[in-house]
């Protein structure tokens, strides 16, 4: 199997500007590499850092020092030092970022917003929304919701909406932040299914899952996430 993501000691120090210029150090030495398949789940303590390093996998973070980089259009991509069209290439067609929250866009429908990954891939309008609507039933939002927008959908229901979304046209690295946070436990095996599907079709996968089940059920491997005095004793 192919290497997708390579990451090469990683680390992240905060500045923080209002305070003083304090610097913060969050993250030092992250090395490791994801394949087809591999679904890494980030394991540590509360502060450690992993959110972070999602951020900075997206590239919506600097890294301080070190590599990160994607599999994309045949060659590398090391979002540490691409530009910004760049980034917007890669993410609208290699990466994709899997939150428990949905940002909410004011009178667009439900159906509609999971359907806009198909439709922003080519794909036809019907076809796409088919896809939607079996979605939608997958993850056991009613259909009298599916035509509303979700702003005023419950917590569950927006997140639920937002894993639709996700995974209707998964993408070759999925970045996976607490995507069963606040789930029901039939809600929260469809999306183990979802992410055992994902993989099974070749994407990899790297998350932040605080449920025990879901990392058993969905981890091929995992690395931990020490904080940064801990990792600079080591």
């Amino acid at each position: 199997m192919s290497d997708l993501v390579r990451v090469d000691n990683v680390g992240k120090t905060f500045t923080l500007h209002n305070q003083g210029g304090v610097s913060l150090p969050v993250l030092a030495n992250v090395s490791f590499v994801v394949k087809e398949g591999d679904c890494l789940v980030l394991h540590g303590p509360s502060g450690a850092g992993k959110s972070s390093l999602l951020r900075m996998l997206y590239g919506n973070y600097k890294c301080t020092q070190g590599r990160i980089e994607f599999r994309h259009r045949n060659s590398w991509v090391d979002v540490a030092k691409a530009d910004p069209r760049d980034i917007l290439d890669l993410r609208r067609h290699s990466l994709s970022y899997v939150s428990q929250f949905l940002r909410v866009i004011p009178r667009v429908s439900a159906i509609d917003i999971v359907m806009e990954p198909l439709l922003l891939r080519g794909t036809d309008e019907k076809i796409s929304r088919d896809k939607a609507a079996e979605m939608l039933e997958r993850l056991n939002i009613p259909q009298r919701l599916w035509t509303l927008a979700p702003a005023t959908f419950s917590g569950g229901e927006q997140q639920r909406v937002n894993i639709a979304r996700s995974f209707i046209a998964a993408t070759p690295v999925m970045l996976l932040d607490e995507p069963t946070a606040s789930l029901d436990a039939k809600n929260r095996d469809v999306v183990i299914e979802l992410i055992c599907e994902v993989r099974e079709a070749g994407s990899a996968l790297i998350g932040i899952f605080h449920d025990e089940l879901v990392r058993e059920r969905v981890a091929s491997r995992r690395i931990e996430i020490q904080s940064y005095n801990a990792a600079e004793a080591a």
